[in-house]
């Protein structure tokens, strides 16, 4: 029986001495207890049934977004972690002549990471193999509202590890916050801005340092020089996939008005080829997620009767059933500023629409809100890409698709102040588990020359030294 919260820290406190002298081949075959759990037949059609059950996501996506982005990232992983565990060697100056400097990446002990429900596998599993790869103790807080998800995590470890590696911890915010009262070396939080706050506050505590993947309101831009009827079925697709809980998923479309009833009639189409086959509604698809909780759900309603309620209107879509936790997707029109569809994180199937015809007005809009997480340039004019570029901060931006900005493992995947601190995929999410040493050895001669008393002769010397470097 896995013993309290308490106890776990100090025994994985203990063993972060042990943990910390394995080498590249150790680390990677712990890796490879998850990857092969992973494939193991029986082991996915659980983890497909905990999904259904969660988010009654299917299994083509469970595999295509949760398990195939671990796979990859374990892929990656055994490319590079035997280089990345190599002392680094840098350029010594002239007045350090006589040593050597090198990076030594070491782990920074006890890690906790905390997980979303919205992709409660991946974002559980993706931190948690960078922070065995840097040789890391980690204590795993999934999301108590994927339950189902976070029990199948559960004995998933519990089968693969000792509790003294890796544990994890499930239950509400309040045993959240008991974690939040431990002096962790490391904080990898993946959720909201205003709980990611809460997370930076009880982590200055102990001056613990943090990744903190958020969210926010993820602008797609198209232009009047975009493909719409590419970008429309593009947008249909990453606005839907996942119930559109998701949070890089497009959050609010500004498109340019001489485009707009082309886009409108391009993207129901694709709506009703992806999810209406045979005519039946979108509600019958056996490919279409539902909102995770009814909290969840009322909140998206709210969102969506405020909207109406000041003036929006309903281009398409529109469609809410309770009982099965359903939203169509849904397109809103005559959208304003003061509307709570404009100034909340949506994380659902709801598109705004907001028209532009000076790209000005398109600064204008986002400046409004805090930086992206990311942000979508769907557009056919270099001039464009790079004025909306320029002009509008972002965590990363994705030019003419959507929903790539966590696929590349050699791109730092990350927000921007409101949208996130820190990085993670790759390299970059190593670094992040790792404490970056400096290293300096002396292999010959000596700083004596420059010892007091200082002369001129010693003057002249110092001087002569750093106008060459």
């Amino acid at each position: 029986m896995q013993p309290d919260i308490e106890t776990i820290f100090r025994s994985q406190k203990d063993n972060c001495s042990k943990l910390a002298l394995t080498c590249a081949k150790e680390r990677m075959e712990r890796l490879m207890r998850i990857d092969n759990y992973l494939k193991d037949r029986d082991n996915l059609e659980e983890l497909f049934d905990a999904l259904y059950k969660d988010l009654r996501k299917p299994d083509v996506e469970v595999l295509a977004t949760e398990v195939g982005v671990i796979q990859t990232q374990i892929t990656y992983l055994r490319k590079n972690l035997h280089r990345w565990l190599r002392d680094h060697k840098v350029p010594t100056p002239l007045p350090l002549a006589g040593t050597r400097s090198y990076i030594r990446y070491e782990p920074k002990g006890v890690v906790l990471i905390m997980s979303p429900w919205n992709f409660p596998l991946n974002l559980s599993l993706v931190p948690l193999v960078y922070a065995i790869t840097a040789g890391n103790a980690v204590m795993l807080k999934p999301s108590e509202i994927s339950s189902h998800t976070s029990a199948y995590i559960k004995k998933m470890m519990d089968h693969l590890f000792d509790w003294k590696e890796v544990a994890v911890i499930e239950g509400d915010a309040s045993v959240a916050s008991g974690l939040l009262e431990l002096p962790f070396n490391h904080i990898f939080f993946t959720g909201s801005p205003e709980v990611g706050k809460i997370v930076m506050g009880k982590a200055a505590k102990y001056l613990s340092s943090l990744t903190l993947e958020l969210g926010g309101k993820s602008p797609a831009i198209i232009d009047e020089t975009a493909n719409i009827p590419k970008m429309a079925r593009r947008l249909a697709w990453a606005k839907s996939i996942n119930c559109g809980q998701t949070c890089i998923s497009p959050d609010y479309l500004i498109i340019h008005e001489s485009v707009k009833e082309v886009f409108i009639h391009e993207f129901i189409s694709s709506v009703r080829e992806f999810y209406c086959q045979q005519d039946k509604g979108v509600d019958q698809s056996p490919d279409y997620c539902r909102i995770i909780s009814d909290h969840h759900f009322q909140r998206l309603r709210h969102l969506f009767e405020d909207a109406l309620g000041k003036g929006a209107c309903v281009l398409y879509g529109g469609d809410f059933d309770r009982h099965g936790r359903f939203i169509t997707p849904t397109l809103l029109g005559n959208v304003s500023e003061e509307m709570d569809i404009l100034q909340e994180e949506i994380f659902g199937p709801l598109l705004p629409i907001i028209t532009y015809n000076n790209r000005s007005r398109v600064n204008q809009i986002i400046s409004g809100n805090p930086n992206p997480l990311m942000l979508y340039i769907a557009s056919n004019n270099k001039d464009n890409i790079r004025y909306f570029m320029e002009k509008n901060p972002s965590g990363g931006t994705v030019i003419n698709d959507y929903m790539l900005g966590y696929s590349n493992p050699e791109l730092p995947f990350g927000g921007n102040n409101n949208s996130g601190v820190g990085r993670s995929l790759g390299f970059h999410c190593f670094m992040e588990f790792s404490n970056t040493r400096s290293v300096i050895q002396r292999k010959w001669g000596s700083l004596g020359l420059i010892y007091p008393p200082y002369t001129n002769r010693i003057g002249k010397l110092i001087k002569s030294m750093y106008r060459w470097m």
